[in-house]
């Protein structure tokens, strides 16, 4: 990014939205309502070489799963100001990479709960009726007609592994259907309705007719459902996965599923998934009749694509408008009021001490008082955020540019 565009405001028509995969047309919406009319829109994501090319003097990416904004990807975006994931996850962006370019990202991690959770309790249903055998032995001629094995889901208990947004709401849905509800996670976790915590997962899977996961992917949650703890689970019980593929051994699953120990699962994330519809799906579930197998389309619906457009459309608009970064992962969150009659100076740089020092020392060789202040810092970034009534803000921005750990300015009028 050129000074002129580091050091100055630009007007609304001048700052380029890039919005990739066939993101929610919300999302165009949202972006237009607040005076941005400089969009560009791809139905699909692009490869290494054509992003490269797509991102030169795009200000906002908005971008789907698919899309790899690697470290090259970022450094050659020439104009950069900030990155919308429009899904839940930030695995396709290099974070760190954009932190250190002042780049701060953006999704929406809790835009598809509802989706989740009905996909889990609709599964749920299906797996205590034996539906999937049933459905598999029809398209081969069979006509199964027999209540053996199909069971209500009324009275029996439900075990959630994450007891987080996703995790409470079927809680609650499981609930409201007769289910009893008990569940673990590694934080104390307030229950809602009747949901009983569990102190640890071997009680949990040991009690549960049913077992749902949605916990996020760390190294504490991968493997999770090992062969050891797959042999833990009640005799006959069910198993869910929405959460993440690399939660569960599948090979374990497959083989519990075989014996029958574990009589039913459904899954919709696997630890290697095709990267495009056109790729062949493969794994050791493919074939067996008590498993509902889903391709990672938990939060697929349009209420929850809508959701998603709108949240980080949203996000993008506040911080161009006034800088608010409120939660982005990879960034320090300030969360600003508007700015009114005065000009806004943002000064993104290096964690390093004495830099609010040096910063102030520029205001006050300017003689200008600074109307409101605000700092937050994460990490290895800074963000200072400053009102000013004051016309010399080009002095003030050519000031702040030269303290050494600066890594952007930027002022909006």
């Amino acid at each position: 990014m050129d000074n002129s565009e580091r050091n100055h405001s630009l007007r609304k028509d001048k700052i380029k939205f890039l919005l990739l995969e066939g993101i929610h047309p919300r999302a165009r919406a949202e972006i237009e309502r607040a005076g941005y009319l400089n969009i560009v829109e791809q139905s699909g994501a692009l490869t290494p070489e054509d992003l490269h090319k797509a991102l030169k003097g795009v200000h906002f990416v908005g971008l789907r799963s698919r899309t790899q904004l690697n470290a090259a990807a970022i450094d050659t975006a020439d104009r950069l100001t900030a990155i919308g994931c429009f899904c839940i996850g930030t695995n396709q962006v290099d974070l760190q990479r954009a932190a250190l370019t002042g780049t701060p990202v953006f999704n929406a991690p809790f835009a598809n709960t509802r989706s989740v959770a009905e996909l889990s309790l609709a599964e749920i249903i299906m797996l205590m009726r034996g539906i999937p055998q049933k459905n598999a032995a029809a398209h081969r001629g069979q006509w199964l007609k027999s209540a053996s094995g199909s069971r209500e889901i009324r009275g029996k208990t439900l075990g959630i592994v994450g007891y987080g947004h996703i995790g409470s709401q079927l809680g609650i849905i499981a609930e409201s259907m007769g289910m009893r509800v008990i569940f673990q996670d590694v934080e104390s976790k307030l229950p809602l309705g009747n949901a009983e915590p569990r102190a640890d997962l071997k009680s949990l899977l040991k009690e549960a007719h049913v077992v749902s996961l949605h916990v996020p992917d760390t190294t504490e949650t991968r493997n999770l459902m090992s062969a050891s703890a797959i042999s833990d689970m009640r005799e006959g019980s069910f198993l869910i996965n929405a959460s993440r593929g690399t939660v569960v051994d599948i090979e374990a699953l497959s083989e519990a599923l075989k014996s029958g120990r574990v009589a039913g699962a459904a899954i919709d994330v696997f630890p290697l998934e095709p990267k495009s519809n056109d790729d062949r799906f493969v794994s050791p579930l493919v074939g067996l009749d008590n498993v509902l197998i889903t391709p990672h389309i938990g939060g697929s619906t349009l209420e929850a694509q809508e959701n998603i457009a709108v949240e980080v459309a949203s996000k993008l608009v506040r911080y161009s408008d006034n800088g608010t970064t409120r939660s982005a992962v990879n960034f320090p969150q300030v969360s600003l009021p508007d700015h009114g009659d005065t000009r806004r100076i943002m000064h993104i740089h290096r964690n390093e001490p004495g830099v609010l020092q040096s910063i102030n020392q520029v205001f006050f060789d300017n003689q200008v008082n600074i109307a409101a202040q605000y700092l937050q810092t994460a990490g290895d970034i800074g963000y200072v955020v400053m009102d000013v009534e004051s016309d010399k803000a080009s002095a003030l921005m050519q000031g702040i540019a030269k303290i050494p750990a600066t890594i952007r300015t930027r002022i909006l009028q």
